[in-house]
């Protein structure tokens, strides 16, 4: 994991601008080029997985910043130690669900040692939404999800986001985890998975957040420069 943040930081080029598993095959140039940031859709809790979270955002922080990223999730699974070779994954899925015991000890190590997870449920999911809240608050009994307020430097670090809205136009929020004052989880219950870009996904939606491609590039620079 250090390595690789290490390798991070490293491909920054400039300053930034203003402004189901078995279905998941690799697309495009999977971990070929070390420089590359990459970018891993989580396998969890047997085969469980998203069909549904675009991975568009990699292509726009591609085109937004000076950031060297493989535009395409590369899947992984929590359980194993290939999960400490990426330094920014994705979590997703529907229905109800609970991580075995080594995937909880993988969440822990992976959050302590660096890693960064952006979270959230396909469709608005509550049972999904109830699975995960249940499973956070034991890996980190001690460190509870809580409101990411818009002053924080993820709604400003490359799109300015002075408010976050459903796609009927409600006011909504995200929710963060902090390790050791370090923001290492970002989770949306109404969804950040931009469905309108995904391939082969039959999901509505639910109420996803408007413009998550835009959330979502802030979110992926801002875990991988502080």
């Amino acid at each position: 994991m250090k390595k690789q943040m290490a390798i991070l930081l490293c491909a920054i080029c400039g300053p930034i601008g203003s402004a189901d598993a078995a279905m998941l095959a690799p697309q495009g140039p999977v971990r070929s080029d070390p420089s590359l940031l990459q970018c891993g859709n989580l396998i969890y809790a047997g085969n469980r997985s998203s069909v549904c979270f675009a991975d568009r955002f990699l292509t726009d922080v591609a085109e937004q910043t000076c950031l060297r990223v493989n535009r395409r999730f590369c899947p992984v699974r929590l359980d194993s130690e290939g999960i400490f070779d990426f330094p920014f994954c994705v979590m997703s899925g529907n229905e109800s669900f609970s991580l075995t015991e080594k995937e909880r000890a993988q969440v822990r190590k992976f959050l302590a040692q660096g890693g960064f997870l952006l979270v959230s449920p396909g469709c608005s999911d509550e049972k999904w939404d109830r699975s995960f809240r249940q499973e956070i608050k034991v890996c980190f009994p001690d460190n509870a999800l809580k409101r990411i307020p818009m002053t924080h430097p993820i709604f400003s670090i490359v799109n300015l986001i002075p408010r976050l809205t459903d796609k009927h136009g409600r006011p909504v929020a995200l929710e963060g985890l902090e390790l050791n004052g370090r923001l290492v989880l970002v989770y949306s219950k109404e969804g950040l998975n931009d469905v309108e870009h995904a391939t082969g996904c039959c999901c509505c939606g639910g109420n996803e957040i408007s413009s998550p491609v835009r959330v979502n590039v802030n979110v992926f620079t801002y875990a991988v420069l502080y």
